[in-house]
């Protein structure tokens, strides 16, 4: 849909998008660069008047989330302007995770694949694609660091300036992987908390900057619905019984839910029941602390973790992800350092996949789940494995390493093998 905003002056084309509308008072305003409800100050997400569309429609589109670019505010010639193409990674079929964690079927995931190796590049190519028709120029965000990288190179592909913020504690891997894009990198001494709350400031200072994650994130957040139509689609157009979504702002567990009932909505997968769990580390687990107390609000706290991409102390989505979970009869979890270490370990030893620490809890908390009978073991599962562990080596660098060093002899490699 064309939408003309400020009196004719701006033609904005953003799709099937035709509205800005308040999660909690359901207030409508017109596309533009807000993200608050004027009526509440409630959050505002994108309004969608869908037109007919086929599988064969969507099959026969690029093979990246652009195939989905109807159902997403971004013009329906998307795919020709300059992005990283994020999108359509491997559903792998994980038989041998399953025997270990005593699931019956169980499928894998894995958005390492993406062009910066993690899910975050799909909300930003979103974001930049709605940013151009909103008129913005430059490409920022505050970040735990998936989300550093994939501004990044996003701008520097589409030519643009980029202003990224992270917390000076950041993972050297994820500060390496952002600054060789030659954008302007700021460390700022605090946390994510605190680097997102300076990004707020300066998104309303600098009208030019369009902060993905905070003056077009109700674009921005569209993106991971992409996720829910990819599993669907290679499902062979059906829904998975349950899937374990890690939490950090909650905004991926919504968005995932939000594409599986759009799909039901258009008939492109049957309308079944499925359930939705939530993972957090226990170091930061808000949401999960809120879920297993009853609550319909979360309690910011202080994040302290190795999950540093889900160290969210007040995750926005909170709320909607206990809302997402309930209604489908899922749940959510939270797992030890230690466990997610081991989830790393077991996922990599079983299919081959490196994970980085937030895909270390999805597995851990998926195992837990099963233990404490929340999971059911003969339904099928899908675990999402949103990241590349190469991002977080600091993880497991104490705790792997050569069997043994050796005298360059193949008597002294196959005494080694003995022992």
């Amino acid at each position: 849909m064309t939408v003309t905003a400020d009196a004719g002056t701006t033609t904005l084309d953003l799709g099937p998008a035709h509205a800005l509308s308040c999660r909690e008072c359901g207030h409508q305003v017109p596309l533009a660069p807000e993200f608050a409800c004027a009526e509440c100050f409630g959050p505002l997400e994108v309004a969608y008047q869908f037109g007919d569309i086929s599988r064969a429609a969507i099959e026969a589109g690029p093979r990246s989330i652009w195939r989905y670019r109807h159902l997403l505010p971004v013009p329906s010639d998307v795919d020709k302007y300059p992005n990283t193409d994020p999108g359509l990674t491997r559903l792998v079929k994980a038989d041998r995770l399953a025997a270990a964690l005593g699931v019956k079927s169980l499928w894998v995931k894995d958005d390492t694949g993406n062009p910066t190796h993690s899910f975050k590049d799909r909300v930003v190519a979103v974001a930049l694609a709605a940013a151009r028709q909103l008129g913005f120029t430059v490409l920022a965000c505050p970040s735990t660091g998936n989300l550093a990288n994939a501004v990044a190179a996003a701008a520097a592909r589409a030519g643009w300036e980029s202003v990224v913020l992270i917390p000076s504690s950041l993972e050297r891997a994820k500060v390496l992987t952002t600054a060789v894009y030659d954008g302007a990198l700021i460390a700022v001494d605090g946390n994510y908390d605190d680097v997102n709350r300076l990004a707020t400031e300066l998104a309303a200072e600098h009208e030019d900057w369009a902060f993905v994650n905070v003056n077009v994130r109700p674009y921005y957040a569209e993106g991971s619905k992409t996720l829910g139509y990819e599993v669907a689609e290679q499902l062979g157009w059906r829904l998975p019984d349950q899937i374990v979504v890690p939490i950090a702002s909650g905004a991926q567990l919504t968005k995932v839910d939000k594409g599986f009932r759009e799909f039901a909505h258009l008939g492109l997968v049957e309308d079944k029941p499925y359930r939705v769990f939530g993972a957090q580390a226990t170091g930061c687990s808000p949401v999960s602390a809120a879920y297993k107390a009853g609550l319909d609000v979360v309690s910011p706290v202080k994040p302290d973790t190795i999950a540093r991409s889900l160290a969210i102390g007040a995750p926005a989505d909170g709320p909607y992800v206990l809302d997402a979970v309930r209604r489908t009869n899922g749940a959510i979890e939270d797992v030890s350092d230690e466990e997610v270490v081991e989830g790393i370990r077991l996922l990599a030893r079983t299919e081959g996949i490196f994970a980085e620490t937030a895909g270390g809890v999805t597995v851990a908390t998926a195992k837990k789940l099963i233990e404490t009978g929340q999971l059911d073991p003969d339904a099928e599962t899908v675990l999402l494995i949103t990241g590349d562990g190469l991002k977080t080596l600091d993880a497991v660098q104490d705790r792997i390493g050569p069997r043994a060093t050796v005298p360059p002899s193949a008597a002294a490699v196959l005494k080694a093998l003995e022992s």
